[in-house]
């Protein structure tokens, strides 16, 4: 099973998938120009003093960030928190079944870990990770205030979602949700095992997150899994 992993991405593999599904009018993807804008903006307002590239990790960055870093910590922001809320008709979906991927929304708070991008490559990984992270418009690039375990403050780049883009999923019920989850499944695989990596991951960190485990207990039921 193709994964999204660092070479997929410079290779190419994952953009191409991408634009057969838009070809199906599945997706709309962002150029290359827009993304980079949108990284060099985002870079040059690094609210670091020390200079430090950080990415707030949640979702599938946790167990598979593809880009290079150097160091990680756990932390944990106030004021949003995941939920999927984002359908998809490619990777973890398709056409006649979409998946479900996660994404950040106001309120609440979200445990996860800050990822710090490599300082001698950061155009270079940032570069990578927008190309996965907004190929689409999906979601918005905000620095965010992150707490770490041990009380320090650091800035780190979170991908929010964007409310207002077409595929998202806020709106759909728990078992809406639970059956897309089930059911989608894509080139990357299915969009059960997004859920179950992702708590995996969180458990592998000691961090608890209720709501996922009630996603977890559902689709277990509706897979047989």
């Amino acid at each position: 099973m193709p994964v999204v992993d660092r070479e997929a991405i410079k290779n190419g593999y994952f953009q191409s998938m991408a634009k057969e599904a838009e070809a199906l009018g599945l997706i709309k993807l962002t150029s290359p120009e827009d993304r980079e804008k949108s990284w060099r903006h985002t870079l040059n307002t690094n609210p670091n003093p020390s200079g430090k590239v950080w990415i707030f990790a949640y979702g599938s960055l946790l167990w598979n960030p593809a880009f290079r870093l150097v160091d990680t910590l756990e932390a944990h922001i106030d004021g949003y928190h995941r939920d999927f809320n984002l359908r998809t008709y490619i990777g973890r979906g398709n056409a006649t079944q979409p998946g479900l991927v996660l994404g950040l929304e106001k309120g609440g708070e979200c445990k996860g870990q800050v990822l710090q991008v490599d300082p001698h490559h950061i155009e270079d990984e940032l570069s990578v990770l927008w190309s996965r992270e907004m190929l689409a418009s999906a979601y918005i690039p905000h620095w965010l205030k992150t707490t770490t375990k041990y009380g320090q403050s650091i800035h780190a780049i979170a991908f929010v979602m964007d409310c207002n883009y077409m595929h998202y999923a806020g709106h759909l019920t728990f078992e809406q949700k639970c059956h897309d989850l089930a059911h989608g499944t894509g080139a990357l695989g299915c969009a059960a095992d997004y859920l179950f990596e992702t708590v995996a991951a969180l458990k592998a960190l000691n961090i608890v997150d209720a709501h996922l485990n009630t996603y977890v207990t559902r689709v277990r039921e509706l897979t047989g899994r």
